[in-house]
């Protein structure tokens, strides 16, 4: 008759309860790390590929003082010189008034769904429209705009009509991050609010859009990164002029993408390096953007 004995352990002498296990483990946790690190350095090749091409033949116009401080008007698309302040003004701009517009309603449209909707089916059809405003090429909704504003309604092709149309497209982006960040929020904290009598409109105020107030503002510089790159509502509803316009409701207005739209139409050394150039900006505008909403979130965030 046999007998079991029991396995010798000490100091020295480790038990290994895995059966050998822990090394096949260990062996495809290394290969899963190998594979996402080779993954993400393959998608950083597009992006750095694509940086680096528009820093390299956009800088020289940029290290130019006059590109900041001066139009494009009375150059030509053989001359050399002038710049981009018309432009750099003109989607500030319009990005201003499509966020006036946009955020609000991003922001109360996400509450709504999170904090009152529910399951209702008012919230649902609000869902429903956003997920369809999610898809909407950015040129149908300039179609949309224009067929609105200058078609039924007769008024002209301005900046304003432009921000009209960019709402259809920031709004979305807003209210679906937005509605995903209000409901990180820990139950608790309504709970303890309601619980001391709280009405649930300053619980709302005071408590859940302050802690996810970061998560909001990330939200909303998400939505402008999306639609200052867009061109086909400035061309159909904002015709370029290369002169300064601070009126959205009077008048051409330029900017960015249709500077470089403009400029990328003539095979002409000086309207090449333009192009480059208004490129660049842009990107340095986005991002100058996002550091400064990075910063407001970060000294406006809740302190534990």
């Amino acid at each position: 008759m046999s007998t079991l004995t029991r396995p010798q352990s000490g100091p020295g002498l480790p038990v290994d309860l895995t059966g050998g296990r822990s090394t096949g483990r260990g062996a495809r946790n290394i290969l899963a790390t190998v594979i996402i690190v080779c993954c993400f350095l393959l998608a950083l090749v597009p992006l750095v590929w694509i940086l680096w091409t528009v820093v390299s033949k956009g800088y020289s116009q940029l290290i130019d003082a006059s590109w900041w401080n001066e139009s494009q008007r009375g150059i030509t698309t053989r001359n050399a010189g002038g710049g981009a302040y018309h432009a750099i003004v003109g989607s500030l701009i319009t990005a201003l008034c499509c966020a006036v517009i946009s955020v609000p309603i991003g922001v109360m449209g996400a509450v709504y769904l999170v904090e009152y909707g529910g399951r209702g089916p008012i919230a649902r059809a609000v869902s429903f429209m956003v997920d369809i405003l999610t898809g909407v090429p950015s040129i149908v909704a300039a179609l949309f705009v224009y067929a609105l504003w200058v078609t039924l309604l007769g008024f002209e092709r301005v900046g304003f009509a432009v921000a009209l149309s960019l709402v259809l497209l920031m709004v979305p982006t807003v209210l679906r991050l937005t509605e995903e960040v209000l409901r990180l929020v820990p139950n608790e904290l309504r709970e303890a609010s309601f619980a001391l009598g709280i009405p649930r409109w300053k619980t709302i105020l005071r408590i859940v859009v302050p802690t996810a107030f970061s998560g909001i503002v990330t939200g909303v510089m998400l939505g402008l990164a999306r639609i200052m790159g867009e061109t086909a509502p400035l061309l159909i509803l904002g015709p370029y002029t290369k002169g300064i316009n601070l009126n959205p409701f009077s008048g051409n207005m330029a900017a960015l993408p249709t500077m470089i739209n403009q400029d990328r139409t003539e095979s002409l050394q000086p309207a090449v390096d333009r192009t480059w150039a208004a490129a660049l900006t842009l990107v340095l505008l986005v991002l100058l953007l996002n550091l400064i909403a990075r910063a407001i979130a970060r000294f406006s965030a809740v302190r534990k």
